[in-house]
């Protein structure tokens, strides 16, 4: 066995994504909510509009529209995730694998992540004999970093490839966000939540490619903050129902004041400088999210593009669509050999994590 200080960085060997079958276009969720929330607020029109500003034209979720005008128990929900975050995670698990060239017994680990259902087991242990993985690859279930563990899983998966070199690691995230949806919960939250939160998984091979600097991008490292004191800003009340979202609109603020000094602390632990970055992998928690983050990092309005595209098109699903966005700058073509990347994303804590890139 070599040690792991021989082998050079781990590299992203590829990145795949999957979303179910049901689409649902931005103007009938729009429609959906009128009639949901109208005894609630006579005034629905007035709030409406959220629809239009998160900038979303359709998202997919794993059950049809006409699901959602029905209340369904918490045990039936769950059901539903533990099936559909199944097949969801073995589409891109498996179309990742292939992207990479990596067979089932060349992986060494599988790190799998969600906050949106329960299983135990947990997914990964019904996910290996589908993907024809060893009985002994060792599973690492990750739950409850929400939206930030898109990037959080890609640092803990590079940290295990480091340890063990030989083989590959492979990460999957999957959310279901639509099976949290509560039917008799008409809050404002539950309203922006309704405008915004998608279904997805993304699946992405972390491993060594010794002498191939085409492999993929090398990881350098990875950074987490968690503020003290922010724990009511985003995550779940847990009721009868299943899962109540907790869901504050301080989100863009907390960006403008946090985010510049912990990028800045961020890249200094991995020999950085925020003036060294080209390209940003953001979460798009949402619009107005996106705008702090272009503010915060000096970038023009609808700088952050290819968030914005994956969030027009496939809405905020949770952890897995910073992914969906690293998948789409490895495949734009317009990377330079030796440029520098941030993966980062935020969640329930409140916190950030970011995951450093060298193209």
């Amino acid at each position: 066995m070599s040690p792991a200080g021989s082998w050079a960085n781990p590299r992203v060997l590829s990145v795949a994504t999957a979303v179910p079958r049901h689409r649902v276009a931005q103007e009938t969720a729009k429609d959906f909510a009128r009639a949901m929330f109208s005894e609630a607020y006579r005034d629905v029109e007035r709030l409406l509009p959220v629809f239009d500003h998160v900038q979303i034209e359709g998202r997919n979720f794993c059950v049809p529209p006409e699901w959602f005008y029905e209340d369904h128990g918490f045990a039936e929900k769950n059901d539903l995730y533990v099936e559909n975050a199944l097949d969801l995670s073995e589409k891109a698990a498996r179309r990742a694998m292939d992207r990479a060239g990596v067979a089932a017994e060349e992986v060494g680990a599988i790190f799998f992540v969600s906050t949106t259902g329960l299983s135990t087991p947990s997914i990964d242990s019904k996910l290996m004999p589908r993907l024809g993985l060893s009985e002994h690859t060792r599973r690492v279930p990750v739950w409850g970093l929400g939206c930030a563990a898109g990037a959080g899983g890609l640092a803990l998966a590079a940290d295990h490839t480091r340890l063990y070199p030989e083989k590959a690691v492979l990460l999957v995230a999957v959310e279901l966000c639509g099976l949290t949806f509560q039917w008799g919960d008409r809050s404002k939250a539950s309203l922006i939540s309704g405008a915004l939160f998608a279904d997805g998984a993304a699946a992405a091979v972390l491993g060594h490619a010794p002498g191939d600097e085409t492999a993929g991008p090398e990881i350098l490292g990875g950074h987490s903050t968690t503020w003290p004191g922010t724990e009511d800003v985003m995550g779940w009340e847990i009721v009868e129902a299943g899962f109540k979202v907790m869901l504050s609109r301080s989100i863009p603020d907390l960006v403008r004041k946090r985010v510049p000094e912990d990028l800045r602390v961020a890249c200094s632990s991995v020999g950085l400088t925020p003036e060294d970055l080209d390209h940003f992998v953001t979460h798009p928690g949402g619009a107005k999210v996106l705008d702090a983050f272009e503010e915060v990092l000096g970038l023009e309005p609808g700088g952050l593009h290819l968030s914005r595209e994956v969030l027009r098109e496939h809405g905020n699903m949770s952890s897995v669509t910073v992914l969906f966005v690293l998948e789409r700058l490895l495949e734009s073509g317009g990377l330079s050999p030796g440029e520098i990347g941030v993966v980062s994303a935020l969640g329930p804590g409140f916190s950030a994590e970011h995951v450093f890139l060298r193209f």
